[in-house]
């Protein structure tokens, strides 16, 4: 029961004994008490007055009375023009403390019933995975495990797209330029090399822009089934794929169910062919088919080329139809930077206009591009950050500040090893979610791997330092050792406070769609405890009843600390 509850039935119980009305108990505003105004939470009394036929405050006094007098969680109230702000006494915070401990799944939400679609990650297979894939990647994943949380049944999907203009011009690179080239007579990973493919394309276009031709009839070769182009791009995407595989793993990002373009654009050009006999597509006299969009404020998009091949949105058509289908989804997220904004607009558009009435459910979690101090990155020109060199470089950066510290010394060498990675990992992670979404971001590595300040390193190092103290603690301690009469400091007070606002931030991630509120929250929580720390003496506290409910107390922050940065994937070592 959240305090918002708990005031809500006390005070519902209060009017009914005072004024002889019953009142629905989530019909009463209560919300978290203004700085500027002592108490913890406010009963708004305004509503009420027709009830009890007072002025604001002789209602809030009089309710106030009421449950200072027969709750023992209330401590004190005090009545302010229509506000009733009431503070909660040890009781209740005692006994918020101990139920928190004795919830093993503290932070997960009940079940809703509805089941989420998660897209994303959904790369070409052009280039390997850079530093704007990480943050698509990193957000799909920490959204998927939010909407989890929050009582949802979610299946985290990835779109391959394995085919059209761009794939085929790393494909002509390659015959072209690349002397049979393989990852193993260059020793480089797939996804590299054919990333190399691209890039010298790139170069080829500019200086001969004839060959772009060269590259739509290959197009058309392919969707034709030429079996010498198929037999290509089935190659060269193969070497593409188990790169991938490896930055995945590496990231630890995993996905429920994994589509290729190449499979389901045929279900959108099918699409196609509904949507001009019912009207809704128009044929131009060069074959290409459109869906005229002017009269909803938008443009005329092209939905198949004169030539038959199919487009981005051709194959967006056709997949989300299959997904809605399949899986009998609720609803659909899908996770693509802001440069698509104009894109899902469309296909939302086009599909109500196909008749698709869940439509509606389709989400666009738009969020904005990575930066470097340098300025924007560039795929065909080469100027991006590799995924697996940043993911390296993290973890080279941990274990340089890990081993400056000098406190892993009796460590062996593969659990050093585990620790940098997992640092490292914990370090990039962090400073990308901690960004809202919607917001364009400067990436940064030096100041990632921080120990100080809002970074991963430092919640990382706070939970270590917990662990540490619970390691050393020579008593047993448990729920049971939360006694309803203790007398908590108004530190400790702050510190359940704190926790209890934990389910309501996973609720509040869910709705927004945005991990950056559980990465503050985790940062609030773990900024709380070290300020106790610093001022509270845990281990050398005599008293034992006092030591066994601090120790209680920080053994539980440890776990709502592991629960809320594992919905952002990240690791919490015992030691660093």
């Amino acid at each position: 029961m959240t305090p918002e509850t708990f005031i809500q039935q006390k005070a519902a119980l209060a009017i009914k004994d005072i004024y002889g009305s019953e009142v629905a108990e989530t019909s009463l505003q209560v919300s978290v008490t203004r700085k500027e105004f002592e108490g913890d939470y406010t009963l708004v009394t305004f509503p009420l007055l027709k009830i009890t036929r007072q002025a604001p405050d002789a209602t809030g006094n009089a309710i106030g009375e009421w449950l200072v007098k027969n709750v023992p969680e209330i401590l004190a109230f005090n009545s302010v023009k229509g506000f009733l702000n009431l503070s909660f006494s040890p009781v209740y915070w005692n006994e918020s403390l101990k139920a928190i401990s004795e919830t093993e799944d503290y932070g997960q939400l009940p079940s809703t019933g509805r089941r989420i679609m998660v897209e994303f990650s959904s790369p070409n297979t052009n280039k390997p995975l850079h530093l704007g894939h990480i943050r698509n990647n990193l957000l799909g994943d920490s959204v998927s495990r939010i909407l989890k949380a929050c009582g949802n049944d979610v299946v985290k999907s990835t779109i391959v797209n394995d085919r059209g203009v761009h794939i085929c011009k790393s494909m002509y690179a390659w015959e072209k330029l690349f002397n049979g080239a393989t990852p193993e007579s260059t020793g480089k990973k797939g996804d590299h090399l054919v990333g190399d493919c691209y890039v010298a394309y790139a170069k080829m276009e500019k200086e001969h822009p004839e060959v772009i031709e060269d590259v739509h009839k290959m197009l058309v070769a392919w969707e034709a089934g030429d079996p010498h182009v198929r037999e290509l791009w089935s190659m060269m995407n193969g070497w593409v794929y188990k790169g991938f595989d490896e930055t995945y793993a590496a990231l630890g990002i995993t996905f429920d169910q994994v589509d290729h373009e190449s499979e389901t654009y045929l279900l959108g050009k099918e699409l196609v062919q509904k949507g001009l006999a019912e009207g809704v597509f128009v044929k131009d006299p060069d074959g290409s088919v459109w869906c005229d969009l002017t009269a909803d404020g938008l443009d005329r998009k092209l939905v198949l080329r004169g030539d038959g091949t199919s487009v981005y949105i051709t194959q967006d058509l056709g997949t989300a139809e299959r997904r809605f289908q399949n899986f009998k989804l609720d609803s659909h997220v899908y996770v693509v930077g802001n440069e698509q904004d104009y894109h899902f607009q469309v296909l939302k558009l086009i599909l109500k206009k196909l008749g698709f009435e869940w439509a509606d459910q389709i989400y666009h979690l738009s969020y904005g591009m990575v930066e470097l101090p340098e300025g924007k990155m560039k795929s065909r020109e080469g100027t991006v950050v590799d995924a697996d060199d940043l993911i390296e470089s993290m973890y080279l950066e941990a274990k340089k500040t890990s081993e400056e510290s000098g406190k892993l010394e009796d460590m062996s060498s593969e659990e050093k090893d585990r620790l940098y990675h997992i640092i490292g990992l914990g370090a990039l992670k962090y400073f990308i979610i901690k960004v809202d979404p919607k917001k364009t971001m400067l990436f940064n590595p030096k100041e990632s791997i921080d120990f100080n300040g809002n970074t991963g390193p430092f919640i990382q190092y706070t939970h270590a330092r917990i662990c540490s103290i619970l390691r050393k603690a020579s008593v047993q301690f448990g729920p049971s050792d939360i006694k309803a009469d203790a007398q908590p400091s108004a530190k400790e007070v702050r510190l359940v406070k704190l926790l209890d606002l934990y389910p309501g931030k996973v609720a509040e991630a869910g709705a927004a769609l945005s991990p950056a509120v559980i990465a503050n929250y985790a940062y609030d929580l773990a900024k709380e405890f070290n300020q106790y720390y610093h001022d509270t003496p845990i281990l050398k506290e005599e008293n034992e009843a006092v030591l066994k409910y601090r120790l209680e107390l920080i053994s539980v922050m440890a776990r709502t600390l592991r629960s809320a940065m594992g919905l952002l994937g990240i690791e919490l070592p015992e030691r660093m």
